[in-house]
């Protein structure tokens, strides 16, 4: 803790100090709730995505036979193209959104492949579609968790440092002003005590 002047400057500047604080504070604590929000609506839909992948995972799994089918089900079959994602903002966060995915198939002649494989592809598209989504909800998920830290310590240094070591210096110097106060009137008065002596 730095020394403070015992002056009526500094006690100023540090009334002006914790009025600032005072109302950063509520801001702070504030952005620290929607940042929790945020947070939890991000985890579920995590959670989400995860069951549906899920589900897809089964699904193939009962399909898993006919995708060893030699030369049908290629992983050229697919590619995915271009990754669509725009920027958002929580709370002064930035944050990836995700809108979604270009893909391209690979040509196939129709007469000669299993009706199998248009299913498989558009399948396949719908478990490309939620690991990609996955990964921009888990950075989204990353960056608000980082928002979250700092501003929980701004909060609590708001709250459990500044705040409380400002009142306390404005305490020291109010107790000190008032000494000195008290000091000069009874400096004061011993001095005209004494002149009444001497004038006598």
């Amino acid at each position: 803790m730095a020394k403070i002047k015992l002056t009526k400057n500094e006690l100023k500047k540090q009334k002006d100090s914790l009025k600032m604080y005072q109302r950063y504070l509520p801001t702070l604590m504030l952005k620290k709730q929607q940042l929790q929000a945020e947070i939890r609506i991000s985890e579920i839909r995590i959670r989400e995505l995860r069951e549906a992948k899920e589900r897809l995972d089964q699904l193939f799994k009962s399909w898993i036979a006919v995708f060893g089918e030699k030369g049908v089900f290629t992983p050229e079959i697919l590619t995915i193209t271009a990754i669509k994602t725009a920027q958002g903002n929580i709370a002064g966060v930035p944050i990836p959104l995700f809108q979604g995915a270009d893909f391209e198939t690979a040509p196939y002649d129709l007469a000669r492949t299993p009706l199998w494989l248009d299913f498989a592809v558009e399948k396949l598209k719908q478990a490309f579609l939620i690991d990609l989504e996955t990964s921009v909800v888990e950075e989204q998920r990353r960056r608000l968790d980082h928002e979250l830290r700092v501003t929980t310590q701004r909060v609590n240094l708001f709250e459990k440092v500044k705040i409380p070591e400002t009142k306390g210096n404005i305490k020291k110097i109010q107790v000190y002003l008032g000494d000195q106060q008290t000091s000069a009137v009874v400096r004061g008065k011993i001095a005209k005590t004494g002149l009444e002596r001497a004038a006598q």
